[in-house]
């Protein structure tokens, strides 16, 4: 196993465990929507969030079955949300695979994620934490809430506050779910509860900075969508803003500036190619990396433990990720 995977390894068995809890959720009365769910966890992924949870909650010693109810229920949410993103993005590929949307049609596509949201919710109570259930609720309404900004608000503006507002609704939010969920369903105190939190935001920031990032420096083919997918959309993100502010001499600049969207294609792809060129993709990798270094800090009340170095190596992960 490569070291990009390296906290993976003792919980192989419990993240299998995880993959099967999910598999489950599919109603046999439903051929169609069982293929469905197949094919979505078919796709992979990297397991990241349940991944969080399991060596959070094993730190703590939790016990195992509600644990892992936890994770598939945090697993099976996130990809809820996906089913509906790609919908809305009309993204066909995800990770080199079809989308649900590019095969079903957009009725079926959004009946889908509601029933995987719908599943997850059920896994979550199999916990018979109550804390863990509003967690969970109040998370979905955080995600959604994201979702709705994201259409209607604040489109292709320079809006650093917009900005991170976005994304700790679009994706810390369920990080800090994975790793605040953990501890509540240890009963742990307060502030071990808040370091967690505080770790998976930490973390969650710089994984969505990161994908804002790879959205400008990946490969179509690997992407499963054009490159600056997100500005051609009126989305700005981390790289763009960074572009902006360093370079209000460009003269494409001043569409961000004021909030105007491009649609000439040729200036958008010029502008696209000066991003993708400028120190605006190191900066944003910088502050990727200090989100980091704050995540590892809040570990540092714990003692020291194979999962504690395992979420220490999931956070360094999280940077150095290139697809």
């Amino acid at each position: 196993m490569t070291s990009a995977v390296t906290f993976m390894v003792s919980i192989q068995d419990d993240l299998r465990e995880v993959e099967a809890l999910m598999r489950s959720q599919a109603d046999e009365r439903y051929p169609d929507l069982k293929a469905a769910i197949d094919l979505l966890l078919n796709a992979g992924g990297k397991r990241i969030r349940p991944t969080l949870t399991i060596l959070a909650g094993k730190m703590l010693k939790a016990q195992r079955e509600p644990l892992l109810n936890l994770a598939a229920a945090i697993e099976m949410l996130h990809t809820a949300t996906l089913v509906h993103d790609d919908l809305i993005d009309g993204s066909l590929l995800r990770r080199g695979m079809p989308t649900l949307n590019s095969r079903w049609s957009p009725g079926a596509t959004v009946l889908t994620g509601d029933y995987l949201f719908a599943r997850a919710a059920n896994l979550a109570s199999q916990t018979d934490s109550v804390p863990v259930m509003k967690l969970f609720s109040h998370t979905l309404s955080i995600i959604v809430g994201g979702e709705l900004t994201q259409l209607f608000s604040t489109r292709c503006k320079v809006d650093r506050n917009n900005y991170y507002q976005r994304i700790f609704a679009k994706t810390a939010s369920l990080f800090e779910m994975s790793a605040k969920s953990a501890a509540l369903l240890c009963l742990a105190p307060d502030a071990v509860a808040e370091a967690l939190r505080a770790y998976g935001y930490a973390v969650g920031m710089a994984f969505q900075i990161v994908d804002d990032i790879l959205d400008y420096t990946g490969e179509q083919a690997t992407l499963g969508k054009p490159i600056g997918s997100d500005l051609r959309q009126g989305i700005v993100t981390l790289p763009a803003i960074y572009f902006a502010e360093m370079h209000p001499e460009h003269d494409l600049t001043h569409y961000l500036v004021d909030g105007l969207c491009i649609d000439d294609q040729d200036e958008i792809e010029r502008l696209i190619d000066s991003i993708r060129s400028s120190e605006a993709i190191e900066r944003s990798h910088q502050e990727a990396i200090q989100f980091v270094e704050t995540a590892i800090r809040n570990l540092n009340q714990f003692e020291p433990c194979p999962e504690r170095l395992a979420l220490e190596e999931l956070a360094h992960h999280v940077v150095d990720r290139r697809f």
